[in-house]
């Protein structure tokens, strides 16, 4: 890869990191959604998400991925345990690895966002989720925490890059630490977020008191749809809040909207008012606009997870690297939202790799 448009992981800082090379990566994955590869990237092509020739740079190549992806776990369709639907997504995960001689497999979630996951006494005991997951009565888990529970047996490490429960729930987490797996997550930070973790500390520092920090997000495409259900929506509501609260360190109004607007397709545009106070009561506002094409921001988050958890993984880490918190509006076991914060602790732990 030459430039590495928005990998982290190709800046200077990382040169003599162990990560894998590009050349090293395999592609496969499961999906419930059939359309072709190319017909996908031929999509976002004509949306502008890249131009025509990377497609024709990287068609013939799709094919080739396109033969290793599975049918995914749809609820919908599944009948029998759930049980039996892990076993056969571990099984797919083994055998693409057998396959293609590869030394691991990092799993990473990019599925649409889920509705919020009722908790069940089975989610923080995996002796229990085991017994649950054998009843074909019984749909103990969400989707996203499927897919984590059969990487998991699979040997894998995981990345969760939605707000979905994933490997979120307490039995999960347990078992990546029993199989001495890494995980990383939850929700990749690509867009208004990413602002908000940049600039939401200056106020901070500059003692500057917010008083409140309204946003709308407008955006089309298949996120679009899929946040249109307030339910699922939730999801990502929640998570952007418990990060600008961490960041201010106290509760702000700060109400969110989120809309479907289909004329956007794959343009996500983010604007956001924060009202804040100074000197002697003085009222200030700050105003700003980010407008991007969301996929393209995260796809390369994506592959610096995957380098970074491989080079974890090769190293012995297990349970949740708490480093890789610069990625995720809500990261895993750690509560430390600011962004240069998170840069340096970033550069730091992967130097030791």
């Amino acid at each position: 890869m030459t430039g590495g448009g928005g990998c982290v992981t190709e800046l200077p800082a990382f040169a003599g990191v162990p990560l894998p090379g590009w050349d090293d990566l395999v592609l496969g994955g499961h999906d419930i959604v059939h359309t072709p590869l190319e017909k996908r990237a031929e999509q976002l092509a004509h949306a502008g998400v890249f131009g025509h020739s990377v497609f024709s740079a990287v068609r013939s190549g799709l094919a080739e991925v396109d033969a290793e992806i599975r049918d995914g776990y749809h609820p919908a369709t599944h009948t029998g345990a759930q049980a039996d639907a892990a076993a056969r997504l571990t099984a797919d995960i083994r055998a693409f690895a057998d396959r293609h001689d590869l030394a691991r497999v990092v799993v990473v979630n990019v599925s649409s966002t889920e509705a919020p996951c009722p908790h069940l006494p089975e989610h923080d005991d995996l002796d229990a989720l085991g017994e649950a997951l054998a009843d074909p009565a019984r749909a103990v888990l969400p989707s996203s925490s499927l897919s984590a529970y059969a990487a998991l047996k699979a040997g894998s490490p995981y990345v969760e890059f939605t707000p979905s429960a994933g490997i979120t729930l307490p039995a999960l987490r347990k078992l990546a630490e029993r199989e001495g797996l890494p995980y990383a997550g939850c929700d990749g930070k690509t867009g208004e977020t990413l602002l908000r973790t940049v600039l939401a500390p200056m106020f901070s520092a500059r003692a500057l008191k917010v008083r409140s920090w309204a946003g709308t997000n407008l955006l089309g495409g298949g996120d679009g749809e899929t946040l249109a259900d307030p339910v699922t929506a939730n999801s990502k509501l929640e998570s952007k809040a418990r990060g600008l609260a961490a960041l201010l360190g106290e509760d702000v109004t700060a109400p969110l909207h989120i809309d479907n607007v289909p004329d956007l397709g794959e343009i996500k545009t983010a604007w956001d008012h924060v009202s804040f106070e100074g000197f002697l009561g003085a009222r200030m506002s700050l105003q700003f606009t980010w407008t991007g094409y969301d996929s393209a921001l995260a796809a390369p988050l994506i592959l610096d997870l995957a380098r970074f958890v491989t080079a974890a993984h090769a190293d012995g880490q297990s349970g949740a690297l708490t480093e890789l918190g610069f990625f995720f509006k809500d990261p895993l076991g750690s509560d430390e939202h600011r962004f240069a914060e998170q840069t340096a602790r970033l550069i730091t732990w992967a130097a030791a790799l």
